[in-house]
């Protein structure tokens, strides 16, 4: 597979695995653990070398499922987690805590369950409002040093964060939610990325399953599903919003090739500095996402593409109110 670069130094697989959703939010998995091994280490064989996961996924669980699965092959792929939640005893996250002390204790936490001895890219999961972002990049930046830490990330922070962070310790990536469905990093973001070096890594490529085109009005949901709290996803918007899935679809009909699969190369023909991460618990899934490293997309469709999609008013916000909240955006 293409590789692309992170920042400075860091070069990953065009297309990463987004482990989340193995261990959390998208109700009970129909895979067992080894199947979910099985899945990341086919990723592997399929190019695959950047594999997300975070603390707060599970909590714990998909940090060692991700650690375990991926031991084999250790010094071939690039692991990338993340701090900044205060998760109780209950396995509840209770607000962002990224003071100094408690980004070093899930620092060696993380390290420990992935059962490694240096973490590639290092996110602050959410901007802490309480904590000045000087010091989460300086105690980061003393991680590096240490050689505990490889690369520093930031995720859904805004333009003054970044600066301020880049400033104190290189940023390499901001992951951020951006697809065709969510594009507001266009506005600030991309540009300031671009100016500064640093990647963008887009979570939720594929609008939390929306633009695969196999999501309808009439789709049913697990009780503890994380779609059943977000307003794009109650039936009326999801009507609305298909409309931009039918833009795909036309799309993919005529390139022979998938609706997901023109969704993530239409991210990937943005920067070349975009590395998507798609999430999947199914074999099947997992390749059809890869084949979008393979699908070019000329100027014409994408101004096509863009064209279309900015007629398309997209209904519902992303998040519940309380998550938009601990965004930075």
């Amino acid at each position: 597979m293409e590789r692309r670069h992170l920042g400075d130094g860091l070069t990953v697989s065009a297309i990463g695995l987004g482990c989340m959703g193995m261990s959390d939010a998208y109700g009970p998995s129909t895979g067992t653990h080894d199947d979910h091994i099985a899945l990341i280490r086919s990723a592997v064989d399929q190019g695959v070398t950047l594999f997300d996961t975070a603390e707060v996924y599970g909590p714990y669980v998909n940090e060692a499922l991700v650690g375990e699965a991926l031991a084999p092959v250790r010094d071939r792929v690039v692991i990338a987690t993340k701090f900044g939640f205060d998760i109780n005893s209950a396995g509840e996250a209770n607000g962002t805590d990224s003071r100094p002390e408690h980004i070093r204790a899930a620092v060696e936490g993380s390290l420990r369950r992935l059962g490694t001895d240096r973490i590639d890219l290092l996110y602050q999961h959410r901007v802490d409002p309480d904590v000045p972002i000087e010091d989460v990049a300086g105690t980061v930046k003393d991680l590096i040093a240490a050689g505990k830490v490889k690369h520093f990330g930031l995720s859904e922070a805004g333009p003054e964060t970044i600066r301020r962070a880049h400033a104190v310790q290189p940023v390499a990536a901001l992951q951020s939610e951006y697809s065709l469905w969510w594009r507001k990093p266009e506005d600030q973001i991309l540009p300031l990325l671009e100016e500064l070096g640093i990647g963008l890594v887009p979570f939720s490529p594929l609008g939390r399953g929306f633009l695969t085109g196999t999501i309808g009005a009439t789709t049913e949901f697990a009780a503890d599903d994380i779609r059943t709290t977000i307003p794009r996803f109650q039936a009326e918007a999801r009507e609305a919003n298909q409309a931009l899935v039918d833009l795909l679809t036309a799309i993919a009909a005529e390139k022979d090739a998938t609706p997901a699969q023109i969704a993530l190369a239409w991210l990937l023909a943005q920067r070349p500095s975009i590395v998507p991460i798609p999430g999947t618990r199914k074999p099947g899934r997992l390749t059809e996402n890869l084949a979008a490293a393979t699908i070019t997309l000329t100027a014409a469709d994408l101004t096509r593409i863009r064209n279309a999609a900015d007629q398309i008013p997209i209904q519902g916000g992303r998040y519940p109110d309380h998550m938009e909240q601990m965004t930075d955006l």
